[in-house]
Parts: structure tokens; C-alpha cells; sequence
């Protein structure tokens, strides 16, 4: 007869398996944790575009696994899940090897999807990870110093022209990021950036509808205007085929061509494929097929699982799949994990949705603070990145990329005190709590106070 087996497996490295690692650790959980993740690093998405145009550091945005579970006594398994059996309590690994758990927890996440567009997947830059990041860089550069060389005023354009998918959130900060920072390589190549063209193509009328950022949507549409470069819209445009020179898509029931060698693909996610293949009936999934839990973040047919993040539905609660809800929900399985252990009673989860940011461009920004608040501009700027910082795991990882920050953002830069600085103090101390919250805060006031005082 096998003796029971005592720990706790966690499958995927995202912001709910790593935080759901991170608070059993810091709780002093009486179980054994291992956290698996097909990566080396963790990959703090919301800040990635920072990390593609150089704003921010490897360390900041991608630290290692390793370096953030240092001394926090969690087994962290570079390796993929091969497969998971809900029923004899086993994760198994390409690897060959495989782990029996006492407690099961699904952090996935999700994966894109490219809604079956002919050339999507072959052809398309998605933006989802470190790698990706570091292929369109790599593209994109060499497209421009392409473009410096030639003398062909057509492959000119089609290397100075890139075409991003898809008008949520994803889509509009990327074309935001792009419109900015392409222009300033290119200058520095001593090409032309008037030569520079980024398209957003929607399929939808207007972007961000049905986003979490949808009641930003005047403040982006009036921010998108001011980049480096005028971005041009294609709205009720859906891409049709993506081929490595050009893209199709269908427009007033016309199908047009764009001539480009790079299209960036920010058109939605869908359900993990080892999500949609756990022994979980139709009627326990959403029409997406991802996982309903309880309040208390357990699987309906299996309670001693807990999942969440985007992989998962809470019944009867939907929230948004964004980093604050799944650094909260891996708290919460955290603490659930923790009683179970001790015998207590679970709690259900309360995710608090502080407000929603949206990057704009480099050094801009939008942000719904509580539904009640909007900022715009290098406030929302510093809003955003401040509070993203505070939820940067570790006390260690989150003080040095935040020094770093502060430094860089409030020490170095030049702000107008009457425009930027009384708005960001009043944001930052609602939204940026912690570390981050109070240095920035401390640091406007003063500036306002010699602001005052010159005055």
C-alpha cells in the first residue's frame, strides 16, 4: 500500500503560481511546494513592453525563478506538463518524471490564439513572452538598417511599415509603444522617420470595446494621436491572411491587401490545451472551456484542487484577467492551502480592483483609478509603473527595481510640478501602496514644497 503523499504541486509560473508559491512560502506552509514551469523566468507581462523598448531591465521584468524563490524553501522544476491526472493525483512531465501531490494548483494561464487565420501563426510576431519580445526587436531592427540601405522606395516602405492586430489592450499599447520608439532607432540609423508607419487593425469599430480599458477609450483615442508618428487606424478591418510580405483583410466586404514585412499579433488568447484536456465535465467550464472554481478557488469535481488565473471562472464573481486578479486569487489559494493543511475553514476570495492602467507611448500613459479617477499623460506614466512595481515578487526584487525606477523616473527627470506632480502624489498614495507609493509621493511633495518656495 503507498504511503499518502504530503505536498503541494503548482502548474505554471505565471503571476497566480508564483504568488501562490511566494505567500505559502512567506505563511510558513507545514507542506512540501513545488512550483513547475516550462521557463527559467518569470515573465511580468504588463511591464514587458518596457522591456522590449529598453525603459526597463532584464531583471525587473524577467527575473529567474531561481533568483525569486531563493531561500523561500520552494522546488522549482524547469520542465513541461505533459499531462495531469485529476484522478490518481499525478503531474507528469516530458521530462519522464512526474509528481503525486496532495494539493493540485492551475495557474496556466492562457495561450493565443490566431482564430484560424490563414499564415497567422507562421508569419505573425506574437507578444507574449521574453522570447517574443526579443524576435520583434530583433526583426524590427533589422528592418530598419534593411531600409537604410536599399534604394527600392517600395521595399523601403514595406520594411517601414508594421501592422499591429487587434485593438484591446494588447493592440493599442503596442501601437502606442511602436509609434514612439521606432522613429527614435530609425533617426539614430539617420533614416527619415517620416518614413515610419504604424497601422492598428480592428476588427471591431472602435478599440478597447468590451476591454477591462474601455472607459479609457477617449483618453487613448486622444493620446494615440500625439506619438512620435501619426498612427493610422483601419477600424471594422478583419485580417483574413498573413503572408511574410503583406496582410489580407476584409473591409466593406472588400478584401484589401497591406504591403509589410512585419505584423504583430494581438488578437486574443484562448484556453490552455492541458486546461481542455483535464477530465472535467462541459458543465463545469465556461463557454471557453475554462475551469469554474468555487469562491474559495477549488475545482467543483475536485476540491483538493485549486486553480486560478485566466485558465479558471469564478462561479457567479467574473473578474477580468488581469495581473491584480491573479496576484490576489494566488494569495488567496495561499492562505485556502494553509487551512486545508491545518484543518481550518477556507475563505472565499475578495479581489479588490483598484482601477485599470493602459501604457500609451513611452512616458505616457492612461488610468481609471476606483471608476472614479482618470489621469492622462506622464502622471498615468508614473502611475502605472509605480504600481506595477509594487506587485514585482520578493521584497528584495520589488526594492531594487523599484529604487532603480524611482531614480530613473523621479530623480533624473525634469517634471512640471503644476501640471504632473499634484495629481501623480494624490494617485500614487490611492494606488502605488507600499514601497513604491510612499518614495514616489515623499519625493513629489518635496519637489512641490521647493517648487513653493522658488515661487
Amino acid at each position: 500500500m503507498n504511503s499518502p503523499v504530503y505536498q503541494t504541486v503548482i502548474v505554471g509560473g505565471g503571476f497566480t503560481g508564483l504568488f501562490t508559491a511566494l505567500h505559502l512560502a512567506h505563511e510558513h506552509y507545514p507542506r512540501s511546494v513545488i512550483l513547475i514551469d516550462q521557463n527559467e523566468r518569470f515573465c511580468f507581462k504588463p511591464l514587458l513592453y518596457e522591456y522590449f523598448d529598453g525603459e526597463m531591465d532584464t531583471f525587473q521584468v524577467v527575473p529567474r525563478f531561481s533568483e525569486l524563490l531563493k531561500g523561500s524553501g520552494v522546488i522549482f522544476v524547469q520542465d513541461t506538463v505533459e499531462s495531469i491526472d485529476l484522478d490518481q493525483k499525478a503531474v507528469k512531465l516530458t521530462s519522464g518524471n512526474s509528481y503525486n501531490y496532495s494539493n493540485l494548483v492551475l495557474a496556466l494561464g492562457s495561450v493565443t490564439t490566431y482564430h484560424q487565420v490563414e499564415g497567422a501563426k507562421e508569419n505573425a510576431f506574437p507578444f507574449w513572452t521574453q522570447e517574443d519580445a526579443i524576435a520583434l526587436e530583433r526583426h524590427l531592427r533589422d528592418c530598419l538598417h534593411k531600409a537604410i540601405q536599399t534604394n527600392d522606395p517600395e521595399e523601403r516602405r514595406k520594411l517601414l511599415t508594421v501592422v499591429v492586430v487587434g485593438g484591446g489592450s494588447s493592440g493599442v499599447e503596442m501601437t502606442a509603444t511602436l509609434a514612439d520608439f521606432l522613429p527614435l532607432w530609425y533617426s539614430a540609423l539617420g533614416g527619415n522617420s517620416d518614413e515610419i508607419r504604424v497601422i492598428l487593425l480592428n476588427h471591431g469599430q472602435k478599440i478597447l470595446d468590451g476591454d477591462i480599458n474601455d472607459p479609457l477609450r477617449p483618453i487613448a483615442e486622444k493620446e494615440l494621436q500625439k506619438r512620435t508618428v501619426q498612427i493610422e487606424m483601419l477600424t471594422g478591418a478583419e485580417a483574413t491572411a498573413i503572408r511574410p510580405n503583406s496582410i489580407e483583410y476584409k473591409r466593406n466586404q472588400q478584401i484589401e491587401t497591406l504591403a509589410t514585412h512585419t505584423t504583430v499579433w494581438t488578437a486574443g488568447t484562448s484556453t490552455h490545451p492541458l486546461i481542455k484536456d483535464l477530465a472535467i465535465p462541459k458543465e463545469h467550464r465556461d463557454h471557453q472551456g475554462r475551469l469554474l472554481v468555487t469562491p474559495t478557488m477549488q475545482l467543483l469535481d475536485f476540491p483538493e484542487v485549486f486553480a486560478g488565473g485566466d485558465c479558471t471562472v469564478v462561479q457567479d464573481n467574473l473578474q477580468p484577467p488581469t495581473a491584480q486578479v491573479a496576484y490576489q486569487q494566488g494569495a488567496n489559494i495561499a492562505s485556502n492551502l494553509k487551512a486545508l493543511a491545518l484543518g481550518e475553514e477556507l475563505k472565499p476570495a475578495k479581489i479588490n480592483i483598484r482601477g485599470t492602467l493602459l501604457k500609451l507611448g513611452i512616458n505616457d500613459a492612461a488610468a481609471n483609478l476606483f471608476n472614479v479617477f482618470e489621469v492622462a499623460g506622464e502622471p498615468a506614466h508614473l502611475i502605472r509603473q509605480g504600481t506595477y512595481l509594487t506587485l514585482l515578487p520578493t521584497p528584495i526584487h520589488d526594492f531594487k527595481a523599484t529604487t532603480e525606477w524611482v531614480d530613473e523616473e523621479i530623480f533624473h527627470h525634469h517634471l512640471d510640478s503644476q501640471d504632473v506632480g499634484k495629481k501623480v502624489v494624490q494617485a500614487v498614495e490611492l494606488v502605488g501602496a507600499g514601497l513604491v507609493g510612499a518614495l514616489v509621493a515623499r519625493k513629489l511633495l518635496k519637489m512641490l514644497g521647493d517648487e513653493d518656495k522658488r515661487d
